[in-house]
């Protein structure tokens, strides 16, 4: 364990300040604060500063060195050695590391221990804000609270009996309120990091981070933001294994803000339309082109059909989502009732049922049909047939689907 590490410059100007307290700094560089207090147990990169309560505080110095221990074991590098040169690190690399730590959308991460309500220095507080390193595919190295992993186990928070575990081997808040898309965050983290935290910030259970890291804007593209951001981040927590407490489902508060983001952009993308004197969602015009969008029948929530209809309606494309029970029997009746332009099955599932397809090509054996698939073992259960296409990818889907609707 690294123990010791060189004086602090007196002369700088990141060392002219009290400090930030654990939870504070947590929230600057997207981690949990029980992983801070491993590196300090482990490698001695704890707060060296105290107020005149005694307090141990973080100075700039002691943050700097974080963000270099941040940097080097996304990198790749064990974090024994990316410690050891965080500690080692001189005023020169610390200056870098502090001006070119690219910005961060603030995750709320709650720190439990007893001197979390201290205030921290307003300057000091500024001067970090948003400047940190997102979180980037480094579970392994500083996973969310409560996350077990074969590596460095953090502390457990205090009050919180849960264990998450590495599959195959900030808190909650009252979510904003806004009838329209909100506007982007600006200077947005890069693609990998922010997945990394809208994955800390679910496993956090924090609603107003997931809302925060998911705002789709008026001139955003559901596609890709579905492709980069939420379907990523929807197939990490879906390999994790969770021992939550009542009420406490990861997956829910990221599926729940996903869905209030696509609800609030095609509310607004459809009052814009209305208002420039396009026709409403219901007209006629519209619907005689409408897509019908199914999901796997045991998918508990379908959020690449949500993804894929909001997609389309990005190209002034009707499509409506079925939910609820479905069996073949009435897949066939709501195709009857609204005679489709398309039907698409959009699942994130490897291997997802396929009797609904099955049934609808039967009956209708002209519609055409499209099939979300990405392992081919499951392409093999597809009817044979020229008007069902299967397609690898959700970008795909989406084009398939608009060049028969354009065709039409």
């Amino acid at each position: 364990m690294t123990s010791s590490r060189p004086a602090q410059n007196s002369g700088g100007s990141r060392t002219s300040s009290p400090g930030l307290a654990v939870a504070a700094v947590a929230r600057r560089l997207g981690v949990a604060p029980a992983t801070l207090r491993t590196w300090d147990r482990r490698y001695g990169l704890g707060p060296s500063g105290r107020t005149a309560g005694s307090h141990r505080r973080y100075t700039p110095d002691d943050v700097a060195r974080l963000l270099v221990m941040r940097r080097l074991t996304l990198e790749g590098v064990a974090p024994v050695d990316a410690a050891r040169a965080a500690v080692e690190a001189g005023d020169a690399e610390l200056e870098v590391a502090t001006r070119t730590a690219p910005a961060l959308p603030a995750v709320q991460v709650e720190d439990e221990s007893d001197d979390s309500e201290e205030a921290e220095e307003p300057e000091f507080a500024e001067k970090f804000l948003g400047t940190v390193e997102a979180p980037d595919g480094a579970e392994d190295e500083a996973p969310a609270p409560g996350t077990a992993s074969d590596g460095d186990q953090p502390e457990e928070p205090r009050g919180r009996a849960r264990l998450r575990a590495l599959p195959g081997g900030a808190t909650g808040g009252d979510a904003p309120t806004g009838s329209g898309p909100r506007t982007a965050v600006p200077g947005p983290a890069p693609t990998s990091g922010r997945v990394s935290a809208l994955v800390d910030a679910a496993l956090a259970y924090s609603r107003t981070a997931c809302d925060n890291l998911l705002v789709l804007g008026p001139e955003g593209d559901p596609a890709t933001w579905w492709t980069d951001l939420v379907e990523p981040a929807w197939l990490r927590l879906s390999e994790r294994t969770v021992l939550a407490g009542p009420g406490e489902m990861p997956e829910v508060v990221l599926a729940t803000s996903a869905l209030r983001a696509l609800r609030n952009y095609t509310e607004e993308f459809e009052r814009v339309m209305v208002e420039a004197g396009g026709p409403p969602a219901n007209h006629p015009s519209r619907m005689r082109k409408i897509v019908l969008v199914f999901a796997a029948p045991d998918e508990v929530v379908p959020l690449s059909a949500h993804a894929l209809a909001a997609a389309l309606a990005a190209q002034g494309s009707m499509a409506r989502i079925v939910t609820g029970p479905a069996s073949t029997h009435r897949s066939v009746e709501l195709v009857t009732m609204v005679r489709p332009t398309a039907v698409v099955l959009a699942t994130t599932q490897n291997k997802p049922d396929l009797d609904v397809v099955h049934a609808v090509n039967e009956s209708y054996p002209e519609l055409p049909i499209f099939v979300g698939l990405r392992a081919d073992a499951a392409a093999t259960d597809l009817p044979f047939g020229p008007t069902v296409q299967r397609v690898r990818s959700f970008t795909g889907l989406l084009h398939e689907v608009l060049a028969v609707i354009k065709a039409r």
